[in-house]
Order: structure tokens, then C-alpha cells, then sequence
């Protein structure tokens, strides 16, 4: 170091040290650019440009070509830790790979996901690992550890997780808030987060869209009262992509711009993302609330300091030390191999009566009918990249058994769209500039992208063209032309073929077909993109009206003898009035599928969803049921055949009626393999070892509502479902067998060691995933009916065992009580559970654990927060004030009684306290008992101007106490004196 050098350039120096020195060297100016998503460069002091944010759920998304692994709900499936982690490796390998050949690649990932798949209609259910908070922390920090690397100082990405916190519904989703008490809070949703932030590989985490508790999460306290106390590191807290200025435009939480954007720094957040590339409005508001005195310098420097130490840990001030720095492996055999391993250990067996596995060797064996809408499919999901190599089941299959054996049939209906001049639709052909949907070797042509307006529009003609209508349920469909060209409209409103999957933002090649009351068989045909309907004009087909009214205005007035009528109704934007179109079916899916099916020796039916379609990230899932059109090939193929195996190939759980089948699989889209790795698990060449890693309910009606966030309440997720699934947590079979024997649990000096044997009974080797449960047997309060304490995937030759050991520490077994507020070891037995499923237990064993026995709640002066009940009905928690603490309201202003148990009134009290704001009475009574007391709330001058009311109150001794809230009111305590 020359006398020249700054400190913050001294790589002898402590980070922290270097840090401090360049935080001095910035202005305030400087300070707050470097807030924004994108960060400028401070050229006077050889700072460069940066960026937080890089998407890397599953490989690195939207950069372009990368290896694409399975999805992340994939990835859960597999229950494999290690697996995951060399996944991580792999994937921030070819993050930085790629950024060496283009800048715009940051370091800062944001991955992965570890919001917990509570509820299997969650749009983003595929981007989750499991609906467990053990096993999802399990995998994430596996991932994270991947993906940051074991390099002490340097680290090779920098991952973030996403989306804190109490986050399950696209509906609504930055409007809507999780109700979330406080044994669901620290038990299940902190905990998923917890447990990989304390593992020490992660820089930070994303606030969600939604409020938690009637307070946006980009606001949350929790932030500081949790997060932050969980390591000494710092962590940087990115905001989601236009969450800032929701606080204020959709949420209505602030009044100014200013004032949320001060609130959301103070509150923690460090990045703010919005605006896109734009950074003046952020700039500007930040320095606005400066002026303002609603932040201060201080705040400033502490996110632009978690900003900085997520930069040097990165290498940027140290190339030359940085051990990531020549980092060049991208689409190597390495990660190639491994995205094929992850794809195979990610397939779940679900049901077998012996079909499978299919025997044979290539060339010989069965006669296979492959048939469905995901046979010849390799899907990508929003957040992948771009494939550089395919594998479709049907490929996969023709590779490993001789296309010769193989009969494929899609399974759609061939149709086409008459006009009501008698014309049909028809696809110009594609010239050589464009060719076909597929280029050499499978890949993919970048000449076919949705969006393009160089290629001729559809137009009609006397013959028309036959075109695939894909029904992908919910009345949604994709029309595809014989080429293998999906139809797409582009910005200039026509329809073209010109893409080769759905796909983007807003998708642009999903239509419906609604019918057209005046004319029989008739039909519009909306464009679900823009909303608008399809119109034939002279120069080609293209999207028209504005909406059904204005479809109807138009019919109205093409009989009309008025022109200027006529030329009123003609649509918006001069467009031509939509067209009425008569679907003619030349050929239903059904009867492909059937001739396939009856010459087969077995029907392969794959089955499910496209990650873009009807349940994705902005769209929840409506229902479990596969799509009406893929329930009509399932019979169709086994009316025609009974040896009919269904490979579900989904971002979801399925709810299917499987009893008249004899195998059933599933499978996350497994990335860039998932072809390959299916036909060598149907071939036997692969043992399945996936196991499932969230419920699968048999039926709608077993699901709670979407927004139903407790768990515990509500008896959600395999912790508390009574029910009966239609396949359990943690279920998934196997070629092989397996045997468990020799269970020991032995507590010890703050843990308990559990001890057991796994055995290889039969003749293929195999994966086995050993599954350790626990259970308090006589529990004080509910709690879950077995919950998952650790688990391992082992492999095993024929005949072979292995003793497997896990050290469980005491908090494994607490919970947290309420009536006290923290967590406790409740003293009695509690059961060890140990198999191969949550339903599937083969060893038992009870042990006894000392701890802190209940104690009544000590009202006396203490008091009771409302938000500590243990349980409630008709009742939510709200925000008691704007920047902290809760309170409890009626649901829509009605009426909510609220429980508390065993509650300590002391020898006499004869006061009672209630602090509450707006209008309405609470109540306070014994369990079918008198009423303690009854106080009328005066209206308040908002939601958080509380007022207190005291009423005497008769109660000693221990007793359950019920409050009763009538009215748009808001209930933050209750305090008692004697």
C-alpha cells in the first residue's frame, strides 16, 4: 500500500475497518444514490456500478442459456441436502461465469425461496421447497451454502431469501393482509427463516408484497425484533420490485411518498427496488424525508453499510484475493451430469401395484403408448433460464427403449375456427428465415419469440388450418399450429404463430372460447393478455374490442341500416367488430389417445401444468382437479387399456382419483433432464427415492381458505390435518424394500440421541430416506400430530445396512407458550417416530423429557396482550400502531370472541383496564359462566387513537376467560388490578 491508497483499498484491513473509511470519503448524496436497485458508480473514487438482485431460484433466470435445474418444490422432493447444495455450487459457478462476458449479471442472488407451501393453490407453490419448516430450512441452507461458497472471507454470491414473511397468495397479493399469531409466527413461519439464517450463509432476506398483522412487511418490526437478532452479521434487506411504492399507492399505509420510504429504511429496509432502472424517484424521496427530518444521516449510513459489506464480501475491492474471480465453469459435464441426478432424485413414486418398472433394454421390452399434453413437453417455469440442452419424456423414452416400441399421441383436439363468412383461420407457413419451432439438436429457434411483428398475421381462407387447442383447464387455451408454432399477439395487436412456448410476464398465447348466445355454436374468441377479442380485418387476424359489451355493441350494429351506427360499433380504436367463430373438432384428443392405447403393452399417461398457466406468480390456483380435457384422456387411455401408468409432471399437487390405476408418479418440472430422468426411473435403470414434500389432499374441501394463515386453528399441513390425504408428507416409493430395526432414544445433557437401523431387503440397490418424527404425548396445549426432526437419504446395495444417528437437541421438543411469551420444554413423554413416511411409521418409542410444567397466566398485573389468545373465532390481527406491537379486531367490524386459558386472577381483582380504539363494547366472561364485566368503547378519532376503560370486575382464582368484541373496533390489552 502506497501513502496514496485509501484505507478501504487496504486488503490488510478488517472489512468493517475499510467500510468505515469509505463511508467517510461518500457524500450524503452519494450515500443515498447507492439505496436504489441500482447503485451508480462513484468515479472520483474508482467505485463501480451495482446491483442487487439476480434471480438464481433454479439456475440463473433471465441472463439467457444456463443449466436449468429442477424447479425448487423439485429440488424439496428430493429430501437430499447435499444434493442441493452441490446444486447451489453449480448455479453460482455459472453466476459468475456469466458475469465475467456481461456486467449486467450481478453477484447478489435472490434465492432461494423459503416461504412454506402451506397451501397447495398457491400460485408460487413451485418456487417453495416444502410446506415443513425443518426440511424447507434443511434444503435453503443448503442452497445458500452452495451458492456462497466456503471461502472464510470471500464469498461467491451473496443469497437472499425470498419473501419475508407469511406469504401464500398472488390474489391480492399487496393488499392483503396474514393474520399470524404468535405460535404460528415463531413455530412455523420465523422458523423456516431462523434456522437458515443462524446456519451463517445467507446476506440478507426480501419482504414480501403482503402486510403481516395489518402491517405491510416492508415496514415489519419483525425485521429488527427477529431477524437481526439472529446473527451478528450484516444483513442486507432488498425490497421486492415496486413494494416501496405500494406503501403508498396500493396499500394506502402513508400518506407521502416521503414518509413510507423513511418508515420502510428505518424499519430495515437497505435496497430499494423500484422504478426499474430509474433511481431518481427513490433518490428523490429519500432525500425528501432528509429534509424532512423523517430520517436521519445515521439511518442512511447503516443500510448504505449492510450495502457495502454484502460489496466486499463479494471480492470488488480485492480482484486480486477474490477466490472466485477466474471463475469460468458454464454448462460443464459436470453440472449437466448434476442436473440430471437432481432430475431423477426429484421423481416421487407414488402408487405401484407392480407395472412398474417397465423391463426391458433397448430395442426390446414392452410396446409403450405415450400420451398427454406433457409428453413431449420441457417446460420452464418464470425464474428459469434459457435451456441449452432438452429432454422430453417422449425423447427420453425413444432413447431408452427404440422409437420403434414407442407410440406417441398428444392427446389434443384438432380444430378450426370458422368465420362468419365462411372462411377458416388459416397459419401462413413459416419461410426459411424462421423455420420450425425446434432448430438443430432440439434447441431452441430464437427466430420464434412471442413479441415478434415481422412475420405475416393469420388470415382466412376457403380451407383454413388445423390448429391443436390445448385446454389447460379454467376455460384457458393455447392454439398451436401443425409446425409446432403457438399463436401469440404481439404489441401491434395481431395474432401470428410465432412462439415456441407460452411464456413471459404477461402471458400473450392463451386464449378463450366464450359462446355467442345469437349465433348457434357460435363463439368469441378472447385473448386473455390483453383482454380483448379476435377480429378478422382485411390485413390479417388480430385482437379487436375492448371488452364483452363492446363484442355485443358490435353485433348489435352490423344488421343496423344505420352507418353511423355501424361505425360507432366497429370497436375501439377503429378496429374491425370481433368475429364470431364456429369451432369445428376435426379429430377429439380422445380418439388418438384410444388407438395408441389399445395396441400398447402399457399407456404412459403424463399429465399436469405449464408453469406459465393458470397458477404462477401475480395467479393462484382455483381448484386441485387436473384440467376436465386431461381427466377425459386419463379414461380415455385406461377404457382402452388397464396397464395405465399416470406421470403427473406439475409445479403442484394434484388431487386424482387413482383407484382404477396401477401406477402413479410425480415429478416437479425437472429443468433440462426431466425426460432423460423420468424413462430411466419408468426403466427400472433408476430407483425412484423422491419423496413428497407437502401434503396431497384428496379433495377441495379439505383445504382451508387461501388466507387462512394459522396452521394450528385451522388444522393446516401435515403438523395438524385430521383428514385423510390422498398421499401423505414424506411419501414415496421405491423399487427396492426396506426394513427399520434397533430404535434407541436416550435423552442426554441437552439433546436427545436417536439411533436406528435401515436395511436393504431386496435385490435392487436403492435410496432410502429415513424419516424421524416426534410427538408430545399428552401435550397442555395442540401441537402438531408428528412433526419431522430430521431426516437422511442414504443409499443402499441389495441387502446392505447402515446405522443411521441423529442428536436432537432439547428445543426440538418445545413450543412457544403464549400465556408467558417464550419458548418451553413442556415436561412428560413424547413419542420418536421413525419411517419412511409421516403415515408410514415403522419404529416406535417413547421417552420421558424434564421441563418447565404449565403455570397459570398471571393476569394479576400483568395483564393480557389480545394477540397472546389461544384461540379465537372470527377474529384478526391488526397493526397497533404503524410501527409496532398488535392488536386484535372482528373480522369486517362484526362480532369475535377471543379464549384464554387458565388465567390467574390472584385472591380478588376488581379492576379491569381495556385499551382499544374505535366504536363497539368487549366483554368479558367466564367459560359458560357470569359475565366479569361489559364495557362500551367510545368511537376514537382513528384506528390508532386508543382509549382506556375501566369496569370493575369480579374474578379470583384460576379460570379461562372469554372476550367478546362487538364492533369495528380494535383491542390491544386488557389489564387487571386488584
Amino acid at each position: 500500500m502506497t501513502a496514496q491508497t485509501p484505507p478501504f483499498r487496504d486488503s490488510q484491513l478488517p472489512f468493517a475497518k475499510r467500510i468505515d473509511d469509505l463511508l467517510s470519503r461518500l457524500t450524503v448524496a452519494e450515500r443515498i444514490a447507492l439505496l436504489h436497485q441500482f447503485a451508480p458508480a462513484v468515479e472520483r473514487l474508482g467505485v463501480a456500478a451495482f446491483r442487487t438482485g439476480q434471480e438464481a431460484l433454479h439456475g440463473v433466470a433471465w441472463m439467457g442459456p444456463a443449466t436449468v435445474f429442477p424447479q425448487a418444490v423439485g429440488l424439496g422432493a428430493t429430501w437430499n441436502d447435499d444434493l442441493v447444495r452441490r446444486v447451489g455450487e453449480a448455479v453460482s459457478a455459472e453466476v459468475r461465469a456469466m458475469r465475467a462476458r456481461d456486467d449486467r449479471v450481478g453477484l447478489n442472488v435472490w434465492a432461494p425461496t423459503v416461504n412454506l407451501l402451506r397451501h397447495p393453490l398457491w400460485g408460487r407453490n413451485e418456487e417453495g421447497y416444502s410446506e415443513d419448516p425443518g426440511l424447507t430450512s434443511a434444503i435453503a441452507t443448503a442452497y445458500t451454502r452452495g451458492l456462497r461458497g466456503d471461502h472464510p472471507a470471500y464469498w461467491r454470491t451473496a443469497p437472499v431469501l425470498k419473501h419475508w414473511l407469511a406469504h401464500n397468495n398472488e390474489t391480492n397479493r399487496d393488499t392483503t393482509s396474514s393474520s399470524v399469531r404468535p405460535r404460528v409466527l415463531h413455530e412455523y413461519d420465523l422458523r423456516a427463516f431462523r434456522e437458515t439464517v443462524e446456519a451463517g450463509a445467507v446476506a440478507g432476506v426480501m419482504p414480501a408484497y403482503n402486510l403481516v398483522n395489518g402491517r405491510p412487511n416492508h415496514v415489519s418490526p419483525y425485521l429488527r425484533e427477529h431477524l437481526r437478532t439472529w446473527t451478528d452479521q450484516e444483513l442486507l434487506v432488498c425490497s421486492d420490485a415496486g413494494a416501496p411504492s405500494n406503501l403508498v399507492d396500493s396499500e394506502h399505509y402513508f400518506d407521502t411518498h416521503e414518509e413510507a420510504t423513511a418508515a420502510a429504511l428505518i424499519a430495515g429496509v437497505d435496497s430499494f427496488t423500484d422504478h426499474g432502472t430509474d433511481s431518481s424517484k427513490i433518490v428523490a424521496r429519500l432525500q425528501g424525508a432528509l429534509e424532512a427530518g423523517l430520517l436521519s444521516e445515521a439511518d442512511i449510513d447503516a443500510a448504505v453499510r449492510r450495502q457495502l459489506t454484502v460489496r466486499f464480501r463479494l471480492g470488488e475491492f480485492d480482484a486480486r484475493l477474490d477466490p472466485y474471480a477466474a471463475l469460468r465453469d458454464f454448462d460443464t459435464p459436470g453440472h449437466r451430469a448434476l442436473a440430471q441426478e437432481a432430475a431423477e432424485q426429484a421423481i416421487v413414486l407414488l402408487k405401484n401395484d407392480g407395472l412398474l418398472p417397465l423391463t426391458g433394454s433397448p430395442g426390446g421390452g414392452p410396446r409403450v403408448a405415450v400420451v398427454g399434453l406433457l409428453a413431449d413437453e420441457c417446460k420452464l417455469d418464470w425464474y428459469s433460464g434459457t435451456l441449452i440442452h432438452r429432454s422430453t419424456p417422449l425423447e427420453g423414452l425413444y432413447e431408452r427403449f427404440g422409437a420403434e416400441r414407442v407410440d406417441f399421441a398428444e392427446g389434443v383436439d384438432r380444430v378450426r375456427l370458422k368465420t362468419s363468412a365462411g372462411t377458416y383461420l388459416s397459419v401462413p407457413p413459416a419461410d426459411d428465415t424462421t423455420g420450425g419451432a425446434r432448430g438443430a439438436e432440439g434447441a431452441l429457434d430464437p427466430a420464434l419469440l412471442a413479441g415478434r411483428t415481422d412475420l405475416p398475421p393469420l388470415t382466412t381462407d376457403a380451407t383454413g388450418t388445423d390448429l391443436a387447442l390445448i385446454d389447460w383447464g379454467e376455460g384457458v387455451l393455447t392454439l398451436r399450429a401443425p409446425d409446432g408454432r403457438y399463436l401469440s399477439v404481439a404489441d401491434d395487436g395481431y395474432v401470428r404463430a410465432s412462439a415456441d412456448q407460452p411464456g413471459g410476464w404477461v402471458v400473450q398465447e392463451t386464449f378463450r372460447l366464450e359462446p355467442h348466445d345469437s349465433h348457434a355454436g357460435g363463439h368469441l374468441l378472447k385473448h386473455v393478455g390483453t383482454g380483448r377479442y379476435v377480429s378478422v380485418a382485411a390485413e390479417g387476424v388480430k385482437v379487436a374490442a375492448e371488452n364483452a359489451e363492446e363484442a355485443e355493441g358490435a353485433e348489435d350494429a352490423e344488421g343496423a341500416e344505420d352507418a353511423e351506427g355501424a361505425e360507432d360499433a366497429e370497436g375501439a380504436e377503429g378496429a374491425e367488430a370481433p368475429e364470431i367463430f364456429e369451432l369445428i373438432v376435426t379429430e377429439p384428443g380422445e380418439d388418438a389417445v384410444t388407438r395408441a392405447a389399445a395396441t400398447a403393452d402399457v399407456v404412459l399417461v403424463f399429465a399436469g401444468n405449464d408453469p406459465h398457466i393458470n397458477g404462477r406468480e401475480t395467479e393462484d390456483r382455483t381448484t386441485l382437479r387436473l384440467p376436465a380435457h386431461q381427466e377425459r384422456l386419463l379414461r380415455a387411455a385406461r377404457a382402452a387399456n388397464p396397464n395405465t401408468a399416470l406421470v403427473l409432471v406439475s409445479a403442484y399437487p394434484y388431487a386424482v382419483d387413482h383407484a382404477n390405476l396401477p401406477a402413479v408418479l410425480w415429478t416437479a418440472h425437472g429443468g433440462q433432464a426431466a425426460g432423460t430422468a423420468l424413462a430411466r426411473v419408468l426403466a427400472g435403470d433408476v430407483s425412484p427415492a423422491g419423496r413428497l414434500p407437502q401434503t396431497w389432499y384428496a379433495s377441495d374441501a379439505d383445504l382451508p381458505d387461501l388466507l387462512d394463515y394459522d396452521v394450528i386453528g385451522g388444522r393446516q399441513t401435515y403438523l395438524y390435518f385430521e383428514g385423510t390425504p390422498l398421499f401423505p408428507f414424506g411419501h414415496g416409493l421405491s423399487y427396492a424394500s426396506f426394513a427399520y430395526s434397533g430404535l434407541e432414544a436416550v435423552p442426554g445433557e441437552g439433546k436427545v440421541k436417536v439411533t436406528f437401523t435401515v436395511i436393504n431387503t431386496s435385490e435392487v440397490a436403492a435410496d432410502e430416506v429415513a424419516q424421524l418424527y416426534t410427538r408430545a404425548v399428552n401435550p397442555s396445549v395442540p401441537r402438531p400430530r408428528r412433526e419431522l426432526a430430521a431426516h437422511r437419504r442414504v443409499r443402499l446395495a441389495p441387502g446392505a445396512s447402515t446405522e443411521l444417528t441423529f442428536e436432537l437437541p432439547l428445543s426440538t421438543f418445545e413450543f412457544w407458550d403464549v400465556a408467558h411469551g417464550r419458548w418451553r420444554l413442556e415436561p412428560g413423554a413424547y413419542d420418536v417416530l421413525v419411517g419412511a413416511s409421516s403415515e408410514d411409521i415403522r419404529l416406535r418409542g417413547t421417552i420421558e423429557l424434564d421441563g418447565a410444567p404449565a403455570a397459570p397466566r398471571p393476569v394479576l398485573g400483568h395483564g393480557l396482550n389480545a394477540a397472546d389468545f389461544d384461540e379465537q373465532s372470527r377474529a384478526e390481527i391488526v397493526d397497533r400502531t404503524k410501527v409496532s406491537g398488535d392488536a386484535v379486531a372482528p373480522v369486517d367490524g362484526g362480532e369475535a370472541e377471543l379464549v384464554f386459558r387458565r388465567c390467574d386472577f390472584g385472591p380478588a381483582t376488581t379492576t379491569v383496564t381495556v385499551v382499544a380504539a374505535g366504536e363497539g363494547s368487549v366483554e368479558l366472561a367466564l367459560p359458560d359462566g357470569p359475565v366479569l364485566a361489559r364495557l362500551e368503547i367510545p368511537a376514537t378519532a382513528g384506528p390508532y387513537d386508543y382509549t382506556t376503560v375501566d369496569a370493575p370486575c369480579h374474578a379470583a382464582e384460576v379460570h379461562d376467560l372469554h372476550i367478546r368484541l362487538r364492533g369495528p373496533l380494535r383491542l390491544a390489552r386488557v389489564g387487571f388490578s386488584g
